[in-house]
């Protein structure tokens, strides 16, 4: 197999993975859709009233953005979230969300349910930081480190959380 479809091969889970996601998420929006193609159901959703209901985002535009958060590396990340946290901080940031993640923007703890570069629980409080937090890295990576400053005060001190309890 050339390499160019291996590339392909190995990306289409990962992309049916996540619009499996994105359907489930937008799911409780749709009522009696019996469309079998769960891209209608993402364009065209409706409330448990029958009302059409209007998504953050359009629907073309959401998958644009899924097929762009899975191009970014560890290394691209890292180095976006140093813009984002004091040099100070960066390298207690680094070691929670690598021990939480490694960096991962779609991983999911399958005990409880985590999800994303911070593995934050439930998932949904990403959204306090915009519509996209289910694979836009950067909004996931700002809620990280909000999150870190208002409970623990800084990263360093997340990190000296994580240390003693192995979560945070």
């Amino acid at each position: 197999m050339p390499a160019s479809h291996e590339n392909t091969a190995r990306r289409r889970p990962i992309r049916v993975a996540v619009l499996g996601l994105l359907t489930a998420a937008i799911a409780p929006l749709t009522v009696g859709v019996t469309h079998a193609d769960a891209r209608t159901e993402i364009a065209n959703p409706v409330s448990a009233t029958g009302v059409p209901v209007a998504l953050p985002i359009d629907p073309a535009s959401l998958l644009q953005l899924v097929g762009s958060a899975q191009r970014f590396s560890k290394p691209a990340l890292q180095t976006m979230s140093r813009f984002m946290v004091p040099f100070d901080q960066w390298d207690s940031f680094n070691h929670i969300i690598t021990s939480e993640s490694d960096w991962q923007v779609f991983a999911i703890n399958p005990t409880s349910g985590a999800y994303g570069l911070p593995q934050a629980l439930p998932a949904h409080k990403m959204f306090s930081e915009g519509p996209d937090w289910m694979f836009n890295p950067l909004t996931q990576l700002r809620w990280a480190y909000r999150y870190m400053v208002e409970r623990y005060g800084s990263p360093n001190n997340a990190w000296a959380f994580w240390q003693a309890h192995n979560w945070y």
